[in-house]
């Protein structure tokens, strides 16, 4: 998904006049069969009826470290909705409002276009990495339909990862998954459906208890009822009132969540994983390796292009970066790794080519790096090459391929890093 920048947001009570009306009171009921459908009435107490929100276990424990420590880390993953300056600087502000005498630092973790499977291989990297986190809002609902067109298993085993990489860090960890929304969502629901990254992103969290929050249906219920329309929302990247809403609903779901007063001194509670996961192929031992791990003929190139020669959009946060690069068929690297999948995150672009792949010696398989965003930018995207490998060491070979997606120029491949399930090594 394009990352579409908004100036800085600021005053927060500003930002909130956006809103239409005033703040719902806390629903903590549970998803039913009957609000599959957008309730259709006009006035706020539909909103509070309407199961939008799911508290589950809640949030206690970040509450308990932000008035304990006075300090709190919250990090924010999730793709460019994440990225821009929207709903998230909004619920940093409000979250300051709320714990007036603790030091916050807010982590933003979101990269435009990247999808689940991307923020499991990269959330060692972008969250973990940086010390650990109390408070967890991951949004990848969008980018896995329009840009990933995920399956169900691809959805789970993403935002399970995702999930399992946290708590087995820091199992007191709260975390929540949003799902924000676009036009093919709520044409869904309208037809009674619900779209199948939401559907796949709830059984992970019905699964672990985590609360959740549909965006995604609460917006397509408002303006079915006329209360706005999609042009004054702002579109899958709001418009500052449309961000306010989502902001708005994050602080209702924190609402629901603490609504009990907090126990002096009262403990953090771990959370235990399930003993079972929903999908035992899930990313929850993510992590992306660098391409010097790898052996490569005299083809490849590891360096910087030079993005000015090149057709297409290259994005600031990847224009100095250093990637594995080959435009010759029939170049050949070898990555010698330990896990149970492996993948490429790359830059793919007006030029981007296939790779053939070959692990532990097995007949070649093709891989199409062109995505249908290539034309005109260097499009960030986590192919899977195998995912259901048997646990240990294996040994991937790839190569440039002769073939060529026939909206293509050539046969570039560009390795940002590989994405393996494992130890790398």
């Amino acid at each position: 998904m394009k990352l579409l920048r908004l100036p800085n947001l600021v005053p927060m009570m500003l930002l909130l006049s956006f809103l239409p009306t005033a703040l719902p009171a806390a629903e903590t009921s549970q998803r039913t069969e009957a609000s599959q459908s957008p309730v259709q009435k006009t006035d706020e107490a539909a909103f509070r009826e309407a199961p939008y929100l799911n508290v589950r276990q809640g949030l206690k424990n970040s509450r308990t470290r932000f008035l304990q420590t006075k300090q709190g880390r919250v990090a924010f993953l999730g793709g460019s909705i994440t990225e821009m300056d929207g709903y998230r600087p909004m619920v940093c502000e409000m979250l300051k409002r709320r714990f007036p005498g603790t030091r916050f630092e807010f982590m933003n973790a979101g990269i435009a276009s990247t999808c689940s499977t991307t923020g499991a291989f990269r959330m060692q990297r972008d969250v973990l990495g940086k010390g650990p986190v109390d408070l967890l809002l991951v949004e990848f609902a969008v980018n896995d339909q329009q840009d990933a067109a995920h399956t169900e298993s691809e959805c789970i085993r993403g935002m399970e990862g995702i999930l399992r990489q946290a708590r087995q860090q820091n199992p007191n960890m709260d975390v929540v998954f949003l799902y924000f929304v676009n036009p093919f969502m709520m044409d869904q629901f309208r037809q009674g459906e619900t779209p199948l990254p939401i559907r796949s992103h709830e059984k992970v969290a019905q699964h672990y208890g985590i609360p959740s929050l549909d965006l995604a249906r609460e917006v397509t219920a408002r303006i079915d009822t006329g209360e706005f329309d999609w042009e004054k929302f702002g579109g899958v990247h709001p418009a500052p009132f449309g961000n306010a809403i989502y902001a708005h609903a994050v602080e209702r779901l924190m609402e629901a969540c603490w609504k009990d007063e907090p126990a002096v001194n009262s403990p953090l509670k771990p959370y235990d994983l399930p003993k079972e996961p929903l999908d035992k192929w899930n990313y929850g031992d993510g992590i992306l390796v660098w391409p010097e791990k790898t052996k490569t003929d005299a083809a490849w190139t590891r360096g910087t292009p030079d993005w000015k020669s090149l057709k297409g959009e290259c994005r600031e946060r990847f224009a100095r970066e250093e990637l594995l690069c080959s435009t010759q068929p029939g170049a050949e690297a070898k990555l010698t790794f330990a896990g149970t999948a492996v993948g490429l995150y790359v830059l793919a672009g007006p030029d981007a080519g296939n790779v053939a792949y070959s692990i532990d010696g097995a007949p070649f398989q093709t891989r199409d790096l062109y995505h249908e965003y290539s034309a005109g930018l260097h499009y960030p995207r986590t192919c899977m090459l195998e995912t259901e490998l048997s646990p240990g060491r294996h040994e991937l070979t790839l190569r440039v391929s002769d073939r060529q997606n026939p909206k293509s120029s050539g046969h570039a491949v560009r390795i940002l890093q590989f994405a393996v399930n494992g130890k790398g090594e």
